[in-house]
């Protein structure tokens, strides 16, 4: 069976995620597109071949319609994810959802009622639960490798232009636009802790702020603009250095310059950066998220984790250290180093992966996920999602937990009812 996906939201993710159907025509194949933005919508249907009457200006529109397809991806921007969600759950379609389920709890919940109340499949793009290294980390905890976990070390390198991109100047910038920035960036990261450690998560506590992006901290003589500014060339955040970097590099051209402008030439991004968002000042914006945050997880059983999000890294791959009764494992996402302690002798392993940030499938999680996805659409067999509605709901909460707690300065919160991990499922 070869699956039929209608795409709503033809931006980056929108498009990895379709990508899916031009590797693997036979599994998959694009039939509807939808977004507002005439260029990013057209562009996405040029190349699956889409007709005239499989584009549309808006979710809405395609939700006017009957069903057209066996399954939708929703990749719009986080506040619009419950509402199309509704939509598309009455009308039959089985869903993959990019995380944030949504911004809210409240939202988080009518995502999950309206999935159970129609019986569709829900997919949350937790895509870390999908990669080889993923895999490799959780084979050899489940075989008793580290025997307990008593501790975990988290690491979420953001990356210094990263953050300066998605969360200073970007989308990502506002939590009362998209939203916070632990549950844009690392509700990924609070669900792979979850998923290794396979118990339920009972208290959270954390502390972060916005240390750095911030008014007091311009430099003297700097300008509202890259373009303009005097100290441009001394400042790491310089945006006209970074982008035209990023324009001599065609890997970059898919993520993250395409988000800047479709010109891809050197006016066009100078435009851009002259007239648009990207272009400005990072001690001149309108950002309110945190740059770096730390949470600690307190799970049944005993283990606890500590996850820290920072902006002030190069990006790169997570990086984490478990600690148990028989063992030590340590890993960045390619490579998995293993002290045994009855012999004392220290393995390395290396797991083929693919490049870490947005751009480059995180690692083989897109594809692991869009794989499992639509297999479980053309099957029936929903075990081969791992990260469905209650186990996403699951580790939404921990984010909302925290979040709770470092506006409280650092309090405990509690987390009653959190539900158990589903069985390891087979790798596909």
């Amino acid at each position: 069976m070869t699956v039929s996906l209608a795409i709503v939201g033809a931006g980056t993710r929108g498009s990895t995620y379709a990508g899916y159907a031009e590797q693997f025509p036979d599994r998959a194949r694009v039939v509807a597109v939808a977004d507002p933005r005439n260029e990013y919508r057209d562009a996405l249907a040029d190349r699956h071949g889409v007709p005239a009457a499989g584009r549309f200006p808006s979710w809405q529109a395609l939700a006017e319609r009957p069903r057209l397809a066996d399954a939708v991806v929703i990749a719009t921007p986080d506040r619009e994810h419950a509402e199309p969600v509704a939509h598309f759950a009455d009308l039959g379609y089985d869903i993959l959802l990019e995380k944030p389920m949504a911004p809210t709890e409240a939202e988080c919940d009518a995502v999950v009622e309206a999935t159970q109340r129609t019986g569709v499949l829900l997919a949350v793009c937790h895509v870390l639960r999908y990669t080889p290294y993923t895999d490799a980390v959780k084979r050899l905890v489940t075989d008793g490798a580290v025997g307990q976990i008593i501790g975990i070390e988290h690491l979420e390198p953001v990356g210094w232009w990263h953050f300066a991109h998605s969360y200073v100047r970007g989308i990502w910038r506002r939590a009362d636009e998209s939203s916070f920035s632990l549950l844009a960036k690392c509700c990924h990261d609070l669900d792979w802790l979850r998923y290794i450690v396979d118990a339920p998560p009972l208290r959270i506590s954390s502390v972060g702020a916005l240390h750095h992006f911030l008014p007091e901290n311009r430099p003297p003589g700097a300008a509202d603009r890259c373009l303009d500014c005097r100290v441009e060339a001394s400042c790491p955040y310089s945006a006209t250095r970074f982008y035209n970097a990023c324009l001599a590099d065609p890997r970059r051209h898919l993520w993250p310059l395409s988000v800047l402008t479709r010109d891809l030439t050197e006016a066009g991004v100078r435009a851009a950066l002259r007239d648009g968002p990207y272009g400005r000042c990072v001690y001149a914006c309108d950002n309110d998220v945190v740059d770096h945050q730390v949470v600690t997880v307190s799970f049944a059983g005993g283990a606890t984790a500590t996850l820290t999000m920072s902006a002030f890294t190069p990006g790169g791959h997570r990086r984490t250290r478990i600690m148990g009764t028989r063992g030590y494992l340590e890993g960045d996402g390619e490579r998995i180093t293993l002290t045994d302690f009855v012999t004392g002798r220290t393995s390395t392993m290396h797991v083929a992966a693919g490049g870490a940030d947005a751009g480059s499938g995180h690692g083989g999680g897109d594809h692991g996920l869009m794989a499992a996805f639509v297999e479980a659409v053309a099957t029936g067999d929903r075990s081969l999602v791992r990260s469905g509605p209650q186990e996403s709901l699951d580790s939404h909460r921990m984010a909302f937990a925290a979040e709770r707690s470092r506006l409280a300065g650092g309090t405990p919160v509690e987390l009653p009812g959190a539900v158990a991990a589903p069985a390891p499922t087979p790798e596909h």
